[in-house]
């Protein structure tokens, strides 16, 4: 994969384990490709049922989804275009403590590290010692075990992903498209459906702690403008 693929595929993903408020980091940054805002065949089947669904009434702000993690987590995810003619695999790390995300793509060295206290995000390619920094692509997250501050939610009901329990949600991406995402009652997204397509699943579920050298910039590397579409 070349560098400025990788580099692009590694922004379609952005955020992917956020919710549309933080899903923006999903949904935000990932409109292009339909996730942003995500293994059970009733997932599945809970997603594409939920998109043929009137829409529920949305819930009270203080009813609505915790979409920021509330514990340290490492996810494999499996990404898919709306249209279903691309995949990649993607893992996310995450630590409570910092508010840092990891977000590595199969195939390639590059890899991506956000810090909302900093509102940085920073792609580092080690292979080329190059790095590239820019603004988080959320100013606000919501804090962890808190209800999505941004953005409208509905209940659909449950679902299994990557043999964890988490409630299908109903609610808007940044362009305005309807999203079916599953988080888990801390905070876990585990799957994105749009049109009844599943854009983003969770394939692995790792709940450990993350030590503080998975988020850190190597040194010496040379800073570059962020790459273009």
């Amino acid at each position: 994969m070349s560098g400025l693929r990788a580099r692009r595929l590694l922004g379609a993903g952005l955020g992917v384990m956020m919710g549309v408020a933080s899903l923006p980091v999903a949904q935000a940054q990932t409109s292009a490709t339909g996730i942003d805002a995500g293994n059970a065949v009733s997932a599945g089947a809970s997603g594409a049922q939920a998109g043929a669904n009137p829409a529920p009434a949305p819930v009270a702000p203080q009813d609505a989804p915790f979409i920021t993690p509330s514990v340290d987590a490492d996810v494999l995810y499996e990404l898919t275009s709306p249209t279903g003619d691309a995949v990649m695999k993607q893992r996310m790390r995450w630590q409570v403590g910092s508010l840092r995300q990891r977000l590595d793509p199969e195939g390639s060295d590059l890899f991506m590290i956000t810090s909302w206290p900093e509102h940085t995000l920073t792609v580092v390619d080690p292979s080329r010692k190059r790095k590239s920094v820019m603004p988080a692509p959320s100013q606000g997250l919501t804090p962890p075990g808190h209800p999505a501050m941004v953005g409208t939610y509905a209940r659909l009901g449950g679902s299994v992903v990557a043999g964890e329990s988490c409630i299908i949600w109903r609610t808007k991406d940044a362009d305005g498209h309807a999203s079916d995402v599953c988080y888990t009652a801390d905070g876990l997204l585990l799957q994105v459906a749009q049109q009844g397509q599943i854009t983003v699943r969770a394939l692995r579920v790792s709940r450990v702690a993350q030590p503080d050298d998975v988020f850190a910039i190597p040194s010496g590397l040379k800073q570059e403008a962020p790459a273009r579409p």
